[in-house]
């Protein structure tokens, strides 16, 4: 990795597009899970690229270098939701999904399937921010607590307990929200 580092210190453009395609989906898959539309997230995702390109040289090797890359991602999804006001929109958080029940089918049970999900997704946008990019990285990305302090700036601790609260508010939101849904009459 420190060779690559260096090359790309060097301005190699070889390196450059070696490291794209290494960490592009990563890159994408994270910037989505917060944005929730690809076609934002494709478009940080060059920001990103953009802006490790240009700042490499300021590397400071303190972590790793997809962990910055990953806290470079994360910060432009953060400025592009403040940007447009869109923070309750929050990515499809598949892993909450990846059940082991037979898949939906009739075009019924996909129905279901789709409006829970869109449930799902809209309480999970009345979260704490710090909450919402924890419990992306965490369930989305597959991160471990560890790698999700050192993007996130913080203790592994306080992770914890991030993820904690995400998950009690959560179960909170949707518990209310179901029992506000029961109590209103079909109309």
């Amino acid at each position: 990795m420190n060779d690559l580092i260096e090359q790309l210190n060097q301005g190699s453009q070889e390196a450059f597009r070696a490291l794209v395609a290494q960490c592009s989906h990563n890159v994408i898959s994270a910037c989505y899970g917060l944005l929730g539309n690809v076609e934002d997230a494709e478009d940080v995702a060059q920001d990103v690229f953009i802006e490790v390109y240009r700042s490499v040289h300021r590397f400071r090797k303190e972590s790793d270098l997809n962990t910055w890359i990953y806290r470079i991602a994360i910060n432009k999804s953060l400025d592009l939701l403040r940007k447009r006001k869109r923070k309750k929109r929050i990515g499809d958080l598949r892993a909450f999904f990846h059940s082991k029940a037979k898949p939906a089918d009739t075009p019924h049970q996909r129905l279901e399937e789709a409006e829970r999900k869109e449930i799902l997704q809209q309480q999970i946008g009345l979260l704490a921010e710090d909450q919402r990019i924890a419990l992306v990285l965490s369930q989305y990305e597959k991160l471990s607590n560890k790698q999700i302090a050192t993007i996130m700036g913080t203790s592994e601790t306080a992770v914890e307990s991030l993820l904690h609260r995400a998950r009690a508010s959560l179960r909170r939101h949707l518990a209310a929200y179901f029992e506000k849904r029961m109590e209103t009459p079909a109309g």
